[in-house]
């Protein structure tokens, strides 16, 4: 296990589900308390359900620290998780997403749906674009992203994607790794975000 402290806080993207096959709750856990471990605050979408909820609580009862930021639309939902470090509600999704990614030093994304994907691709983009330079990574769990890293490759080998884009990008299975590479991310990174996201 790697000792650097320079992974404080990251934001994690999950499911609002738990998913059909029970690998992918067992490794939220075991990345979430692998997080407590380290001393690295969750910054997530504030649910208690699903893998966001596993995330939580399995974060919280090892001693870590975790912030919620979930929509007033739905808090009641997604029955916003209350008991976290601390819980922002805020106005709107865009709002929602703007917050997470300034809380956070770098982006996780576990498996998830269009919403979990929709999260993903926007950091994704708004690393391409220049509006932060924080780490971005795929757990593959379950072989879960292998359909979106042959997406991807898809993607470069029609020039719709540039190859330097792609191999900014994460993709890891074991969260030892997954943990260590975002760290010597965020140590070549100046851990900036740009105001103005519209």
């Amino acid at each position: 296990m790697s000792n650097t402290n320079s992974l404080k806080s990251v934001c994690i993207f999950c499911g609002s589900g738990h998913g059909v096959d029970p690998l992918f709750a067992q490794k939220a856990g075991e990345l979430a308390r692998l997080l407590a471990a380290r001393k690295c605050r969750v910054v997530y979408g504030g649910g208690s359900v699903g893998l966001m909820g596993i995330v939580a609580r399995e974060a919280m009862d090892a001693g870590g620290e975790v912030i919620g930021v979930i929509p007033e639309s739905l808090a009641t939902r997604e029955v916003a998780q209350e008991e976290i470090t601390k819980l922002h509600v805020v106005k709107s999704m865009h709002e929602r997403k703007a917050m997470m990614a300034e809380l956070s030093q770098g982006f996780i994304v576990l498996p998830g749906g269009i919403g979990t994907m929709e999260e993903f691709f926007e950091v994704y983009t708004w690393l391409q674009l220049g509006i932060h330079d924080k780490p971005v990574a795929l757990y593959n769990t379950g072989e879960y992203y292998d359909g979106l890293k042959r997406f991807l490759l898809q993607m470069v080998k029609q020039q719709f994607l540039k190859r330097e884009t792609y191999d900014q990008l994460i993709i890891e299975t074991v969260p030892d790794n997954l943990l260590t590479r975002l760290e010597e991310g965020v140590a070549n990174s100046r851990d900036f975000l740009k105001k103005d996201l519209s």
